[in-house]
């Protein structure tokens, strides 16, 4: 089996990715955190090494073939061929990362039995720049300047991502603006 581990919007927008739609709530400790500006204007969780972890969530491709599955995470993440190699990352059975969060997915992936994983590795992004991770306050402040659909399509993101994605900056959103979880 090879799993996709997620934790934002493929939980309940899949779309055309080729898992079998149950979202297990027993995924890997990740650290995640809403701190990337997409160009819609939502806030999205992205991984980071200075963000907490959270319990991540897995469901099953339906190929065992592991370049099938990163292609269809790539397509239903819009990710442009050429970042491929950098923005969709995967750990198979016969490797052993000691690097984060690689070693901690090997390590939860080999005790669930998996042939292989594969996940999102965008990076952080605000203000345009790769890499940079807004802080708390700017994420709010942020979040506050939006307007109309930007606004409707931030709120959703924030609302509809899992409760289990318990992280600081959601709690502080939650208490700001009121956009609690929904399912």
């Amino acid at each position: 089996m090879i799993a996709c581990i997620g934790w934002g919007s493929l939980i309940w927008d899949r779309r055309n990715l080729d898992v079998d739609g149950h979202w297990r709530p027993d995924g890997p400790m990740l650290p995640i955190e809403f701190a990337r500006q997409s160009s819609d204007g939502r806030i999205t969780l992205v991984l980071g090494r200075r963000f907490a972890s959270v319990p991540a969530l897995w469901s099953v491709f339906n190929t065992r073939d592991l370049e099938q599955a990163r292609e269809s995470l790539r397509v239903r993440e819009n990710i442009p061929r050429s970042h491929a190699d950098e923005s969709i990352a995967q750990w198979r059975r016969d490797e052993n990362p000691v690097s984060e969060p690689d070693a901690t997915i090997s390590t939860w992936a080999a005790g669930k039995n998996l042939e292989a994983a594969v996940w999102t590795n965008l990076p952080p992004k605000y203000d345009g720049i790769d890499g940079r991770v807004p802080t708390e306050n700017e994420v709010i402040a942020y979040l506050r300047t939006l307007e109309g659909q930007a606004r409707a399509a931030a709120e959703k993101y924030v609302r509809r991502a899992p409760r289990q994605i318990g992280t600081a900056y959601r709690r502080a959103i939650e208490t700001a603006l009121g956009w609690t979880p929904i399912d």
